[in-house]
């Protein structure tokens, strides 16, 4: 079965915090933590356990896909991209696109509302 959790606590300015641990898996499940969220974007961190994913969808605006730990597959507009830590892929507004982890798999997201 799969759940999705979010949690809304933006992090604490002026400080240094381990990227990785902003946000932790759970079994089953993705879990995600928005870390900042203002009237022209948000970046939000989501932990993926094996196999889980989000749907296709799609977003009136822009979005960066950072890969920080683990391996997943990426579809925009029907085309898979596989996608690792370390790499980057844009999703571009209006392009459906929809998130498949191969592997336990972590990730930030810009989203730029412009």
């Amino acid at each position: 079965m799969t759940s999705t959790t979010a949690a809304r606590s933006e992090i604490t300015g002026a400080q240094a915090l381990p990227l990785l641990g902003l946000v932790n898996y759970q079994d089953g499940s993705v879990v995600s933590r928005v870390v900042l969220k203002r009237e022209k974007g948000n970046i939000t961190i989501f932990a993926f356990d094996e196999g889980q994913g989000l749907s296709e969808h799609t977003s009136p605006f822009d979005a960066l896909v950072q890969a920080i730990e683990g391996e997943a597959e990426i579809t925009v507009a029907g085309k898979p991209i596989a996608l690792k830590a370390g790499e980057v892929v844009l999703l571009p507004a209006e392009k459906p696109h929809a998130v498949k982890a191969t592997t336990r798999f972590k990730m930030v997201l810009t989203m730029i509302r412009s």
